[in-house]
């Protein structure tokens, strides 16, 4: 019994005899890319030595201080993948850190320069995974913000950071709200209630400086949002009225980089006005069919040409269900299409410098679709 007390009693101290310091150097950064330049700082050597750092299969001298300690700059090798474990020793002591390789962010396809462009309407989407499908990054980006946010800076400069230009769908009222929302009728917005907020979006973009699209009240000739005329106490000529007024005041600000893009639905099924939905619902409703793009934006495009001849029309969100037909098929049949009426004026996600107008600021006209599909809304700018 006490020849088993005595080895109870040694254990502890032969293991910390032999166990390895573990926490006597650290790495900085700690993960990065292959060939990644990396600081190695260690503590508790013995002073003034000489020691090595090992990654990998290379080798870099060191040599510690008075008291111990050393620093030292290293390179992770070029082909390491995974944990790659960093060892200094120096004398009898030795001590390890891991420095974990990340993959490479993917070579993105760059930004058409062609007449016909594509962009995407995604909140907080797999951007780079739809440039890689698409074979070239989108040229717009569009999201939306009410009347009770603050211009989106940081939203845009991510964007611009990826060679696209904001499309921003300014909507006045406040989301969730309903259609009856006074606060938010036209007749204010003309008179100048809300000409405070306004002018700081305007003065905002501004200060910016770079190209932004301003897509301000879309689908105002529907009935399911707060500015259309005959809801929410709206009557005839309002939109006209607050469309401008908004318009003029953010001009007042000197906003010469914003364009602006008028944004109606077009025909729908059965209709001749310009108005109503525009989807390719397939067959996932009663009431609906599998149409081809030509048929679905032909009248639009047509009547928006007829009302404004010249100026370049953007087909700011479009998408294809998927039952009832080929959803594969309809878009590559939809950039068909599309590419087939440059001559007559037609753009897709024009660029603000390559299509500029004779005035300031430019004018786009827009063609807008949406189609859900299940619980999720697939959406090409």
């Amino acid at each position: 019994m006490v020849g088993l007390g005595l080895a109870l009693g040694l254990m502890p101290a032969q293991a910390a005899q032999a166990a390895p310091a573990t926490d006597r150097i650290s790495l900085s950064p700690a993960t990065g890319l292959a060939g990644s330049a990396v600081t190695v700082s260690g503590t508790g050597f013995k002073a003034s030595t000489t020691g090595t750092v090992i990654a990998g299969a290379t080798t870099f001298p060191v040599k510690t201080a008075a008291s111990g300690a050393f620093s030292t700059s290293i390179t992770i090798p070029s082909t390491a993948t995974g944990s790659v474990t960093i060892t200094a020793k120096s004398s009898s002591i030795q001590a390890s850190s891991v420095f974990t390789v990340t993959a490479p962010a993917p070579t993105l396809p760059p930004v058409s320069t062609a007449a016909l462009r594509f962009g995407v309407a995604t909140a907080g989407g797999p951007l780079d995974e739809v440039a890689q499908l698409a074979g070239e990054s989108p040229s717009s980006i569009l999201f939306y913000k009410d009347f009770l946010q603050s211009p989106p800076i940081a939203e845009m400069n991510s964007v611009r950071a990826r060679g696209a230009v904001p499309l921003i769908t300014w909507e006045p009222w406040a989301w969730g709200g309903g259609t009856e929302q006074p606060a938010y009728s036209l007749d204010r917005i003309a008179a100048g209630d809300f000409d405070a907020h306004i002018t700081q979006w305007g003065q905002a973009l501004t200060a910016w400086g770079y190209p932004v699209q301003l897509r301000f009240a879309h689908e105002m000739n529907g009935n399911w949002y707060p500015w259309a005329e005959g809801v929410n106490g709206n009557q005839t000529g309002d939109y006209v009225n607050a469309w401008r007024h908004v318009h003029d005041v953010v001009a007042a600000t000197g906003a010469g980089n914003v364009s602006w893009v008028w944004s109606p639905n077009v025909p729908y099924y059965g209709s001749t006005d310009l108005a109503g939905l525009l989807y390719n619902w397939g067959t996932s409703a009663s009431w609906s069919g599998w149409i081809s793009p030509q048929d679905l934006f032909a009248p639009g495009i047509a009547q928006l040409r007829a009302l404004a001849p010249g100026v370049p029309i953007l087909i700011s969100e479009t998408a294809s269900s998927e039952a009832g037909g080929d959803k594969a098929a309809w878009n590559t049949a939809l950039v068909s299409y599309l590419a087939a009426q440059r001559c007559g004026g037609l753009r897709m996600v024009p660029s603000p410098e390559g299509n500029r107008l004779a005035h300031q600021q430019q004018r786009h006209l827009s063609l807008r679709i949406q189609v859900r599909t299940g619980s999720a809304s697939d959406s090409l700018t």
